[in-house]
């Protein structure tokens, strides 16, 4: 079991943090006395990993001799660090301010990959640092708590001192799973259970915790929606996605991506709670329609200003029937559904909605941007936006395709939102 042996430095509790309320405020600098001679030429940067920020508005961009941060909407490169003494394996943004979370990687060993650092790019130094034993997996910023993946552990501490609040024992996690909500009211973390196939939910503010029977065999990819009362899970077969209910754990809905097995790379669900993505080594991202929704959201609305999560509940009979919803469109099911439970289970299974086709010699992360768009973000250096039709689904449109870093070498690690 891995053990840590974290220390802090030079700490100063990040309480004044400076947000930027338009992205193009940053300005696309390197630090003083840094700058790679060379970290112009994209030829000779290593892309090392992608992710999004915590509402996907942006992504941030590890590479071999730092990262970069782009803005999606419009898309431009908004922000980069090019340093001479290494690159970032995982780069964490919180929200749109200036504080992140580092952890080194490629070959470079300026940073090693069992710390993490808290960077405060305003003052452009570190004001925190966690060490283990062994290496990180992956690394959450909410805005109350910082969440640290190791192999078989999980740490929570608080952003404001870097206190340790909890600590989580999970399955062997070398994907680094975990996803945090980000709702005003709610404090909601899902990872790996100590079983295989079972996904731990905490809900912090009201001190539960719920263990969740989610898949037969280990889990592939998760998600939460923005306030942590629905999880999406895969399993390493790849063929059916499963949405719960965090609160009680039940099943509200399941959707087939196929029937071969495939590596899921990514699920993302929309801010409304009516559209689920799921990407995958198919080369082909997914749209399903959601029958469940959590009343409250709206995708316009900034974070900070979200009422409270509610139930939206209408006449029903069964448990399920609160959390149903009637969606603009329906997923595609095979013409013999109505014999479910005679023939083969994926007989009755509802299949996507909309599709779009890429490239399967890498990986992409996905995410839903205004409206009836879906982003695209590959560890190629590409970026592609697309939108689909909300009522007759079918194949997307491509809108924009952009490549913002042009290398020849093949990416290292993939991290979710």
């Amino acid at each position: 079991m891995s053990s840590q042996v974290s220390t802090s430095r030079g700490l100063h509790p990040p309480g004044n943090i400076m947000t930027f309320e338009s992205p193009h405020r940053w300005p696309v600098t390197a630090p003083t006395g840094q700058t790679d001679a060379g970290g112009n030429d994209d030829q000779e940067v290593r892309l090392l990993s992608v992710s999004w920020n915590q509402d996907c508005g942006c992504f941030a961009a590890g590479t071999s001799n730092g990262f970069r941060i782009f803005n999606c909407d419009p898309f431009k490169e908004t922000f980069r660090r090019d340093l001479k003494s290494g690159g970032f394996g995982i780069v964490e943004m919180l929200f749109r301010c200036n504080i992140l979370a580092l952890v080194g990687g490629g070959s470079n060993v300026a940073y090693p990959s069992n710390k993490v650092m808290i960077w405060d790019d305003h003052k452009s130094r570190c004001i925190g640092e966690f060490a283990f034993r062994a290496d990180v997996r992956a690394v959450k910023l909410g805005k109350d708590n910082i969440v640290i993946v190791l192999e078989t552990k999980i740490y929570v501490y608080k952003l404001s001192d870097l206190k340790m609040l909890h600590q989580i024992d999970t399955q062997p996690n070398p994907r680094g799973l975990c996803c945090l909500s980000h709702h005003s009211n709610t404090s909601v973390l899902a990872c790996p259970g100590l079983r295989q196939g079972h996904v731990r939910v905490e809900h912090f503010g009201l001190n539960l915790t719920k263990m969740i029977a989610a898949h037969d065999s280990h889990i592939a990819c998760m998600a939460l929606t923005m306030d942590g009362l629905l999880l999406a899970t895969a399993s390493m077969k790849g063929t059916l996605i499963r949405i719960f209910n965090t609160m009680d754990g039940s099943l509200l809905q399941e959707v087939r991506r196929g029937l071969d097995k495939a590596e899921i790379y990514s699920i993302a669900l929309s801010p409304n709670v009516q559209w689920l993505a799921v990407s995958s080594d198919k080369g082909t991202v997914h749209i399903f329609s959601l029958k469940v929704r959590v009343a409250g959201e709206d995708s316009s609305q900034d974070l900070r200003t979200l009422e409270a999560p509610r139930m939206d509940h209408q006449n029903s009979s069964t448990s399920m029937d609160p959390l149903i919803q009637t969606n603009t469109g329906s997923n595609a099911s095979s013409s013999l559904s109505f014999m479910k439970g005679i023939l083969p289970r994926y007989f009755s299974s509802e299949w996507s909605f909309a599709q779009f086709h890429l490239p399967e010699v890498t990986r992409y992360i996905v995410a839903f941007g205004a409206q009836n768009t879906v982003m695209m973000v590959g560890l190629d250096g590409s970026f592609y936006r697309c939108i689909f039709d909300q009522v007759n689904g079918g194949q997307m449109s491509q809108k924009e395709y952009s490549r913002f870093l042009k290398a020849d070498y093949a990416p290292l690690r993939m991290l979710a939102a």
